[in-house]
């Protein structure tokens, strides 16, 4: 690792102060590289703080454009540039917080054919994806590759958040639970409504987003007690966050005892439908 310049001295002085950061965990930062899947809601906050903090390479995968009902809580685009690719508008912001980083713009789905690729040259996933169908995937992909991930979701006033690692053992020599230990399966089409649906409060997606990156430097640095084996709730309109604790399910079809989900062969159709109907 290179040593802080003056600059970056002064730029990440407060993070060096922290006795668990400090000038090691700063150059840590600056090595590692993290992976947001979805540049909107949750996407944004986590991209911005990501990149104050000096990860130094961030990738960001969206296919989609700015639009204007975006802006209510997209904070990384602004008006002037709806119509851009919103990799390209999320890279512009993050490039303007901190020249430190290199941002890398992903303008594609992500899909069982190309997920493993992308991931690959990432120390840890964020996923803000805004359907079921792509966070089973990458929770399936990131646990076949050995990659953590933090993944956020929200709905009208209504949040969760958790860390997943079940690829790695513990200090008992267990691991911790998948996303499919919490829930096994997508749920029927049309069940639960999307955010376009049945709308969503605006700064809850700020709140959530920074906890999301809050879980990322954590991991990042290997300081403070991991989300793995708990998901956190969170209810906007009571303000009440619940931390329930969860263990790994010996029946989940990914990361149980007789796992059936061997490669990720079980999501080639249901995403080509997912990108023919987008």
């Amino acid at each position: 690792m290179a040593e802080l310049s003056d600059t970056q001295i002064e730029r990440y002085a407060r993070h060096i102060l922290l006795r668990e950061v400090g000038g090691i965990g700063q150059e840590r930062l600056l090595d590692s590289k993290v992976l947001i899947v979805g540049a909107g809601g949750l996407g944004s906050p986590v991209l911005m703080y990501l990149a104050a903090a000096g990860v130094g390479k961030i990738g960001i995968v969206d296919d989609d454009a700015v639009d204007l009902s975006n802006l209510q809580r997209q904070i990384a685009h602004t008006t002037a540039r709806i119509g851009m690719p919103k990799v390209a508008s999320a890279a512009e912001t993050a490039r303007a917080i901190n020249p430190d980083v290199t941002v890398v713009e992903h303008k594609t789905r992500i899909t069982a054919t190309n997920v493993i690729e992308l991931i690959s040259g990432y120390d840890i996933v964020a996923d803000g994806s805004d359907n079921f169908e792509t966070r089973f995937l990458i929770n399936d992909a990131c646990y076949l590759a050995k990659k953590p991930l933090v993944a956020a979701a929200i709905l009208r006033f209504d949040g969760q958040i958790g860390t997943y690692k079940a690829h790695a053992l513990d200090g008992d020599g267990g691991h911790g639970p998948c996303y499919r230990c919490i829930f096994r399966e997508p749920p029927p089409p049309g069940q639960i409504p999307s955010c376009a649906e049945a709308g969503v409060l605006g700064a809850l997606c700020g709140m959530m987003g920074s906890l999301q990156a809050s879980e990322v430097l954590k991991e990042l640095l290997g300081i403070g007690s991991s989300m793995s084996g708990h998901l956190m709730v969170i209810d906007g309109l009571s303000t009440e966050f619940r931390k329930i604790a969860v263990k790994p399910d010996p029946g989940c079809p990914l990361c149980g005892d007789n796992p059936t989900i061997l490669d990720l062969s079980i999501h080639v159709g249901a995403t080509a439908a997912i990108c023919a109907t987008a």
